[in-house]
């Protein structure tokens, strides 16, 4: 076994041993940030580097880089930059560099073993569902695509003729 206790990583102090393991049996380390909090952390990220702080180096990192962004202070509090006219959140219509599924809307829970199916539509779920197998949830996301998507566009266009 690896002491790590009194030794720093980042802004993290390591404070002693915590009765947390990982499922690859990797011991959890008790630790205090600069900032303050108290965090539980995997000793392998401590390690390797993976883990440097609570969360708060993060946070500074993006608070920094967001100030020296132009573009990203014109859009600061825009809400039209989320959603399409018929007030369709983008993050429901495009797929993220995140998604694994290959289907917008539908990801699996590794904690549940299910697949979850969802859209949301004027910061509204109008499917949120699980399933037992991926065949459900894609299914169950065109139906809704199919109900929701294609109706608001028809009623957009309806609206602005």
């Amino acid at each position: 076994m690896y002491n790590m206790q009194n030794q720093r990583f980042g802004r993290l102090t390591v404070l002693r041993r915590a009765a947390k393991r990982t499922r690859n049996q990797n011991i959890h380390w008790l630790c205090q940030c600069d900032c303050g909090n108290l965090v539980t952390v995997d000793g392998y990220s401590l390690r390797h580097g993976r883990v440097k702080s609570c969360g708060c180096l993060r946070r500074a990192q993006q608070q920094i880089a967001s100030r020296q962004n132009p573009a990203f202070q014109k859009n600061i509090g825009r809400r039209e930059n989320l959603v399409n006219p018929q007030q369709v959140e983008f993050a429901s219509i495009h797929r993220s560099k995140r998604n694994r599924s290959g289907v917008i809307g539908v990801s699996y829970d590794q904690r549940k073993q299910r697949w979850f199916a969802r859209l949301m539509v004027d910061h509204h779920y109008v499917l949120l569902k699980s399933f037992p197998d991926f065949e459900s949830a894609v299914s169950a996301r065109k139906r809704a695509e199919r109900q929701y998507l294609v109706a608001s566009d028809h009623h957009h266009d309806a609206m602005n003729a």
